[in-house]
């Protein structure tokens, strides 16, 4: 059986009309949307504000450290040390006797001692204060003088920043000639080695005298190394 519908009820002939409809007032709604303009309520008050008690940063009172000036170098001097024991006691003291002597009375004749041996033994014994000390010819400015021309510094010694004084013991003889020179103090072995070797190359002294007559004599000479 077939449906009969009325053409005034049908909604499909206007279908494109509701849906222009729908658009412009889809599109209205916008439109009135974006015009509504709100205004912001005014504020009765700001608030209240509150007071907070801050802490007074206590900032340290700080000074640059003083760096004292660095001392003066010490000036250069020849030191001796010597140290003998010069006193003479007499033990066994002379005692003269009022005797008689007769025919049966035995003599003992002591035997005589040669001063040659006293000699050997002033000549060979080391003093080390006496009467004159020796002397290098022109006196020590001009020692230092020798010393500070005549010295080669190692180069293994400056490479390495070593430095320092040696003190040199050596004696002096009778004739002004150095002999037995060593260390006292040393600082490095490179350094030693040249103090010794400048040592030695010192020409002949004015000897040392005890009494009028010269004597062997020990001296102590300090030998400074100093990198410029």
């Amino acid at each position: 059986m077939e449906i009969k519908k009325s053409p005034k009820a049908d909604l499909e002939n206007k279908r494109n009309l509701f849906l222009m409809l729908g658009l412009v007032v889809a599109l209205g709604l916008v439109l009135a949307a974006f015009e509504n303009k709100t205004s912001p309520k005014k504020a009765d008050s700001l608030g209240q504000v509150q007071m907070q008690e801050v802490e007074d940063e206590i900032i340290p009172i700080t000074r640059e450290q003083e760096i004292p000036p660095p001392p003066p170098p010490p000036p250069q001097v020849i030191e001796v040390l010597n140290i003998v024991d010069d006193d003479v006691e007499i033990e066994d003291e002379l005692i003269m006797e009022d005797t008689e002597v007769t025919d049966d009375m035995v003599i003992d004749v002591a035997p005589v001692v040669s001063t040659r041996v006293e000699e050997e033994e002033e000549d060979t014994q080391v003093f080390f204060i006496v009467e004159e000390m020796p002397e290098f010819p022109g006196g020590e400015a001009a020692l230092r003088q020798f010393i500070a021309n005549a010295i080669k510094y190692p180069v293994i010694a400056q490479e390495n920043g070593i430095q320092g004084r040696v003190y040199v013991q050596f004696v002096v003889n009778t004739d002004g000639s150095i002999t037995d020179a060593r260390i006292a103090r040393g600082v490095d072995p490179s350094i030693d080695k040249e103090a010794l070797r400048v040592v030695n190359t010192l020409p002949k002294w004015k000897p040392g005298k005890q009494r009028g007559k010269p004597v062997r004599v020990s001296y102590t000479v300090p030998i400074n190394f100093v990198l410029q």
